[in-house]
């Protein structure tokens, strides 16, 4: 029988916090061992503890894309001989969501409203993709690329980066909200949840209307044993979104023999 949390005593409720702390090390520990510095996970350490997702019709030809050391993301394509330094202007296309809409959790949801919420929801999360990606470059000192509003302002010198949000997990307590202080329920299990979202992404030359790149990558949500974002079924995913934006913007001002590396997938940070 569960117990209202209004009725909870403080040493009871130091148990289950315990307990969510428990899971956290326990969970955590297999990704902690791959750290190679307190900065985060290295590319490397990062494709051994996170598969990617499954490819879709969204990327041309994925077959040819492979892990990149010096990039961030678990699978990429550059046309030999292509040179971004001689691109002055980008446009960052919508995010594209029909592959979201595929999910399977989303058609196992029993209530057809809260389905069309969900739906909303996802679109929602692709404009605050495409805003975030925007801003982070609108707001960088180095200014590699000027921003433009539409491709139709600039062809000459621009390139346009299209990206495709293909997953996001619900986090636990979307699933089952009122177990989220019980132990052995939401809360704990939600700890070790990957919470996961993934994306692929394309770069086209405006001028000849060629794909240059391509590039895809699933990436896990920073845990904390009280984390509040899992009380909505998106939270998680946009401390990943931010993430990319900013290795986005890291790539563009990529130096010579510059490693970007992946930031670490989980920490424990309990305060």
């Amino acid at each position: 029988m569960k117990i209202p949390t209004y009725f909870l005593s403080s040493k009871t409720i130091g148990a289950l916090f315990g307990c969510a702390l428990t899971a956290t090390l326990i969970g955590c520990s297999a990704i902690n061992s791959a750290e190679k510095d307190t900065q985060g996970l290295s590319n490397d350490a990062k494709a051994a503890v996170i598969a990617p997702a499954p490819d879709t019709a969204f990327t041309p030809d994925a077959q040819r894309e492979k892990k990149v050391a010096y990039l961030p993301f678990q699978r990429a394509w550059i046309k030999p001989s292509v040179d971004f330094k001689a691109y002055q202007y980008l446009v960052v296309a919508p995010v594209n969501t029909q592959y979201m809409l595929k999910m399977d959790w989303i058609h196992k949801l029993s209530s057809v409203n809260y389905v069309t919420n969900v739906k909303k929801d996802i679109q929602d999360v692709a404009v605050y993709f495409q805003n975030q990606v925007v801003s982070d470059f609108k707001n960088d000192d180095d200014q590699h690329f000027i921003i433009l509003d539409y491709p139709t302002q600039q062809t000459q010198s621009v390139l346009q980066l299209e990206l495709a949000l293909i997953e996001i997990d619900p986090s636990m307590p979307m699933l089952n909200a009122a177990g989220w202080l019980v132990v052995g329920g939401g809360t704990a299990t939600g700890l070790i949840n990957q919470r996961a979202a993934a994306f692929e992404g394309r770069i086209r030359d405006l001028s000849t209307n060629e794909i240059v790149a391509t590039f895809a990558d699933r990436n896990i949500q920073d845990v904390d044993p009280l984390d509040l974002t899992r009380l909505t079924w998106y939270g998680p995913a946009k401390q990943v979104i931010d993430q990319w934006a900013k290795e986005f913007v890291e790539i563009a001002n990529r130096k010579p023999g510059e490693v970007i590396s992946a930031p670490a997938a989980f920490s424990l940070n309990p305060f």
